[in-house]
């Protein structure tokens, strides 16, 4: 029994863990934060029993809105802590490659596979999709772009190859938006075709560079 509720301590540690990291770099980038999620929580349950008060039963209306007054309140939390993880990794270097490489399922990261010397960097991504060289910096990156196309072909002849630059000028994809780009591109590659890809370029590998610590379908055309 006891080693029962000592395996339970370990499985609950790092959540808490992981909550509590997540509120001291919400609270630095939003010191309000304590007071909003007070605020919130108040608000729902205030209205439940105002609701509850109307049809005459406050204490019942009161004990329901109560569970959903701390999942408001979660989820209010969860949006801030997002953006206030991007924030505080905004204008890093490598800031583009943690946000890649915080993509759950269905795409791998290989970071900083060309970097030049005004730290200018490309990262490759392969999924369903094919594969996506990711640019941040300044406008130069887009060569590098263009080079690290030219290479990545002659290691993957045939797999469709996307390029995109981390920015918000026109014709880039801001750093909170990443993910969803990534996400949404239209799959063009099977599974297998897939794990082929990531086994070609495994050998290519990347350079090691410091990464910023925070937070349907279509039949795939036949690869040489």
């Amino acid at each position: 029994m006891f080693k029962r509720k000592a395996k339970e301590k370990k499985i609950k540690t790092p959540r808490f863990q992981t909550f509590r990291d997540a509120y001291n770099v919400t609270k630095v980038v939003k010191p309000w934060i304590t007071l909003a999620l007070v605020g919130v929580f108040l608000v729902t349950w205030i209205i439940g029993i105002a609701i509850g008060s109307v049809v005459g039963h406050p204490l019942y209306f009161g004990f329901i809105f109560l569970p959903l007054s701390l999942l408001m309140t979660l989820l209010f939390f969860t949006r801030q802590a997002g953006t206030a993880a991007y924030s505080s990794i905004e204008g890093q270097i490598g800031a583009g490659a943690s946000v890649l490489m915080a993509i759950r399922k269905g795409w791998t990261t290989t970071p900083a596979v060309a970097v030049a010397k005004n730290q200018d960097m490309v990262h490759r991504s392969v999924g369903r999709a094919g594969i996506v060289l990711t640019g941040e910096g300044s406008q130069g990156v887009n060569q590098m772009l263009i080079e690290e196309r030219k290479k990545t072909e002659r290691f993957a002849p045939g797999v469709p190859i996307a390029l995109v630059v981390v920015g918000d000028e026109k014709g880039q994809v801001s750093l909170r938006k990443l993910q969803k780009h990534l996400q949404k591109m239209p799959k063009k590659l099977t599974p297998h075709q897939m794990r082929e890809v990531r086994a070609r370029l495994k050998a290519v590998g990347g350079l090691s560079m410091p990464i910023p610590k925070g937070p349907m379908p279509t039949r795939a055309p036949k690869m040489r």
